[in-house]
């Protein structure tokens, strides 16, 4: 055999490994899965956790919906971000400007 079939016989095996992990596990897994997820919830539940710790480097990462506009510059009101996460999300909704309206009236000719 030449080393181009090596080759492709180790690729179909790689495929098809490849598509057993990506389909075919998944639904061998689901009852662990299920399970897991049930003791998590029940885990939340008696703990009383709210939000998602998405990051833990600085507190105004850790929970967005607790965060305020100023907390990023908390040492002093020119100083750049320190963490990267804080470029990485978006302030709260709460935090965004609403759309400018135009001052001609309406849009629609």
């Amino acid at each position: 055999m030449r080393k181009s079939s090596f080759y492709i016989i180790f690729m179909l095996i790689c495929s098809a490994m490849l598509l057993f992990f990506m389909v075919i596990h998944p639904f061998l897994d689901m009852p662990g899965h299920r399970r897991d997820q049930a003791q998590r919830k029940l885990l939340v539940g008696m703990l009383q956790l709210t939000d998602l710790c998405l990051f833990t480097e600085a507190r105004y990462t850790r929970h967005l919906s607790q965060a305020d506009l100023f907390s990023a510059f908390q040492d002093h009101p020119m100083s750049f971000e320190h963490f990267p996460s804080g470029g990485l999300t978006m302030p709260p909704v709460r935090y965004t400007p609403l759309p400018a309206r135009s001052k001609g009236g309406s849009s629609k000719p």
